[in-house]
């Protein structure tokens, strides 16, 4: 399967979904999360969002993209990076493969990840992006 990797707003992106870097009681937080939060429209998403009620580290789940020109935006939960010896790696890893199953399972071809847990998680980018 063809990837590309870009520089651009996440929140621009018109695709089927746009993953974002989701935190265990999907609440709007800072970064990118507030970033798709905001585009999509701050109360619907949170409100879906909190129908859904929690995402354990290394999982992902769906709502609808509301204002956003994606569909859908997968809520996948990264680690906290601690120092890379307390299974950051696997949970990363499962984040990834997590929101592309939730794609899979929703029939969605086209989706933009952004580099999850490498911002306020602390993980750091040149091994995020490995």
């Amino acid at each position: 399967m063809p990837y590309n990797i870009i520089r651009e707003d996440i929140t621009k992106l018109k695709v089927d979904a746009i993953v974002n870097a989701a935190n265990n009681y999907l609440k709007v937080g800072a970064g990118v999360c507030g970033a798709i939060f905001s585009a999509a429209g701050l109360e619907e998403m949170q409100k879906a969002c909190d129908e859904i009620g929690y995402c354990n580290t290394g999982a992902a789940v769906i709502t609808k993209g509301f204002k956003l020109p994606a569909k859908y935006v997968i809520h996948a939960v990264g680690p906290i990076y601690i120092d890379g010896k307390h299974g950051e790696e696997e949970q990363l890893y499962n984040a990834y493969t997590n929101a592309l199953l939730c794609a899979k399972n929703n029939n969605l071809n086209s989706i933009a990840f952004p580099l999850i847990s490498s911002g306020i998680y602390g993980y750091p980018k040149d091994k995020a992006l490995n």
